[in-house]
């Protein structure tokens, strides 16, 4: 049986698409794996060819929303309550998530394109692993293996949590055809998958996803042991190996929880959470961002450098998406202290927080000066912009987000205001985990991890009047947001949790009648839907597909 990787170099750099790709032809006279077996320096270009592809175009030049991992970020963080990008002009790209289109059904580009991305992500940690051999005794290829799982571990806890369909207020768990697709998450695509395989590969469930996951992150850490180090935060190292072990155990212990209702098995998972959040924490040495990290109008969210940092996407001056006059990359969408890309004045695509958010940030929170302030708040005198008379002249209102700088602060030369970093996991990350983790055990135990992160790392007056477990876990979860705004991690614990998303309230800056949608429950836009492509070659998603969203939620005016 034919397998699918012939050409690892060629799949790295050119990427032939999964959906469909079993018609797609893959070269292989350029480098072949028996050439590449233990070679170091020949798998070093497929390695690099991982955090490579995080920047590249997949679909369409002329669909902007297409822009790499980044926008996966955007994409989830507009299909919560916590983010509002308005749509001056039509530029705000992303309207299709944040306003549950039609387009979110399986006919469309716009549900074709995280699909694609994704798995065309997972074939360049495939061609790694299809290269380097079980346990080598080499300290680069024990590298490159174990940070080739990693990657494929990341991804596949992506892909997994926002496809799995979980219970909604419209839907308990059938697809269209009426067919049982609870916890059904995505197919397995690994480096031995043949095309045979690949024409009949069903949705896996939840546990057997979790179980490939924990497989690749459990050999990754086994081969960190004895491994050659590196310094780029574009790679993973063993702490995030530990960070990838603490998310997965955390959305395992909620799904047990809510969907098996197995009380000792959520207990496990989130015991075990715990634990590898704190791994994390203490074997990346990493320091939570400090006020003057945070604010920095030079470096803040755009340097992959501060401590606090342990993964990253970066871009480069020499990315096609930079060169390309910058208006694809995540600056672009995220950094309004600028002249160029969407979220600028000229385009004004603006990228705020949601108005219930902010003000639930205490005013002694320094994390309150990311946003513009309302008029007549002495808090608009403290946010340290790059350049005091731009943003009085261009920033109309409060909510605006100036947490992410431009590259360097450069407001006017895209190419170096767009070659920034973007965080793919911070090290408060897991003092949340393992805050909200310790929290589902024991309310008082997680309270007071809660309290000891927000005094020494936030402000020093912080108090919750929040006791028990639900409250407790809710107010964790509360400060995990207005911390990780932005960062495309508050949809997982949304749509885990089974929390409602609220957008229509007296103040809110949603847009009425188009984004103002009120849940009860996780929203079922939540349940991404697998592309039409997909079933087209795979007769095993026939029938097994989650319902379009589109229709069932009327926006309020």
């Amino acid at each position: 049986m034919k397998t699918i990787y012939k050409s690892l170099i060629a799949a790295a750099l050119s990427a032939p698409l999964l959906t469909g790709c079993i018609e797609d032809p893959i070269a292989s006279s350029i480098i072949t794996a028996d050439q590449l077996q233990g070679s170091p320096k020949g798998v070093e270009a497929l390695v690099w060819g991982m955090p490579g592809h995080l920047n590249v175009i997949t679909l369409s030049p002329d669909n902007h929303f297409d822009f790499g991992y980044a926008s996966m970020l955007h994409i989830r963080d507009v299909m919560t309550e916590d983010m509002y990008v308005r749509d001056a002009g039509g530029y705000n790209w992303f309207a299709a998530w944040s306003s549950n289109s039609i387009t979110l059904g399986m006919e469309y580009l716009v549900c074709q394109y995280p699909w694609n991305f994704y798995y065309e992500q997972i074939l360049t940690t495939n061609s790694v692993l299809s290269v380097v051999p079980e346990n080598p005794e080499n300290p680069e290829l024990r590298l490159y293996r174990a940070a080739g799982l990693s990657y494929r571990a990341f991804v596949y806890l992506d892909i997994a949590r926002q496809y799995e369909f979980l219970p909604t207020e419209f839907n308990a768990g059938l697809s269209d055809e009426g067919n049982d697709i609870l916890g059904l998450t995505v197919p397995i695509v690994t480096e031995t998958t043949t095309e045979e395989q690949m024409r009949n590969n069903p949705r896996v469930g939840h546990d057997d996803m979790v179980a490939f996951i924990k497989k690749d992150l459990d050999e990754a850490i086994a081969l960190y042991d004895g491994a050659a180090t590196v310094a780029e935060k574009t790679i993973p190292t063993l702490a995030v190996a530990y960070g990838l072990m603490a998310r997965l155990y955390l959305w395992d212990a909620s799904y047990q929880d809510e969907i098996k209702a197995d009380a000792a098995a959520a207990n496990t998972a989130f015991k075990e959470a715990e634990r590898y959040a704190r791994l994390a924490i203490e074997t990346s040495k990493a320091t939570p961002l400090t006020r003057e990290e945070w604010l920095d109008t030079t470096k803040g969210f755009n340097d992959a450098s501060f401590s606090s940092w342990l993964f990253a996407g970066q871009y480069v001056t020499e990315d096609d998406v930079v060169q390309a006059g910058g208006i694809r990359t995540w600056a672009s969408f995220m950094s309004p202290e600028s002249t160029f890309g969407y979220c600028s004045p000229a385009q004004g695509a603006f990228p705020e927080i949601g108005a219930s958010l902010y003000k639930a940030i205490d005013d002694r929170d320094f994390r309150k000066l990311s946003f513009t302030a309302p008029e007549g708040s002495q808090l608009g005198e403290q946010i340290p912009f790059i350049n005091n008379e731009f943003a009085q002249q261009n920033f109309d209102g409060p909510y605006i987000s100036v947490k992410f700088r431009p590259g360097n602060g450069n407001m006017e030369d895209y190419t170096v205001g767009t070659a920034t970093a973007y965080p793919l996991m911070r090290v408060e990350e897991m003092y949340f985990i393992e805050a909200e983790a310790a929290a589902h055990q024991d309310a008082g135990r997680g309270k007071q991890k809660l309290l000891d992160f927000m005094r020494s790392y936030r402000f020093s007056t912080y108090s919750t009047r929040a006791n028990t477990p639900e409250d407790v876990v809710k107010e964790i979860i509360l400060q995990k947001r207005i911390e990780l705004w932005g960062e495309g991690i508050t949809f997982f614990d949304i749509k885990r949790l089974d929390y409602d998303v609220t957008r229509f309230y007296p103040g809110t800056n949603f847009e009425k009648g188009l984004d103002t949608f009120n849940t009860n429950g996780r929203p079922a836009w939540m349940n991404f839907v697998i592309v039409r492509q997909e079933s087209d070659n795979n007769k095993a998603i026939v029938g097994y597909n989650s319902p379009s969203p589109a229709g069932l939620y009327d926006a309020i005016r």
